[in-house]
């Protein structure tokens, strides 16, 4: 038996807005849960990727926008190298921190990186970090 979620012209616009910031389908998500399995930081996330993704498929507007989860991310890209959809978690998570603040305004920003932890970070984190501020 199948649920149907009954969606407001709130959520779907949010929807869409996600969907055409981030140039991903989020629909095209079924849950199979390997992107959270794989992330390096899911054990600090208070949503897993998955949740983030079903969240925004539902239109939970306020709860996804509320997540620590999206700054937590870190364009690591393991998530898309293991979804069987090829979903961009990483756009995906970008797009709905645009939709939050405006480009240039973020919880964590590139001048916050001390010069000591820069050179211990993978070059993945430090690219992720400035690609939040060249759109």
């Amino acid at each position: 038996m199948r649920v149907k979620l009954k969606i407001g012209e709130e959520e779907k616009q949010f929807i869409e807005r996600v969907s055409e910031l981030s140039g991903q389908d989020v629909y095209k998500c079924y849950q199979c849960g390997r992107c959270s399995a794989g992330c390096p930081f899911a054990f600090e996330m208070d949503l897993l990727p998955n949740q983030i993704i079903r969240m925004v498929q539902m239109g939970l507007q306020d709860e996804v926008i509320h997540s620590k989860t999206l700054y937590l991310c870190a364009s690591c890209f393991t998530c898309q190298s293991r979804c069987p959809k090829g979903i961009d978690l990483a756009r995906l998570m970008e797009a709905i921190r645009l939709l939050i603040e405006p480009k240039g305004k973020d919880q964590f920003g590139p001048n916050d990186v001390p010069t000591k932890l820069a050179n211990e970070l993978p070059q993945q984190v430090l690219v992720a970090v400035y690609r939040k501020f060249s759109k």
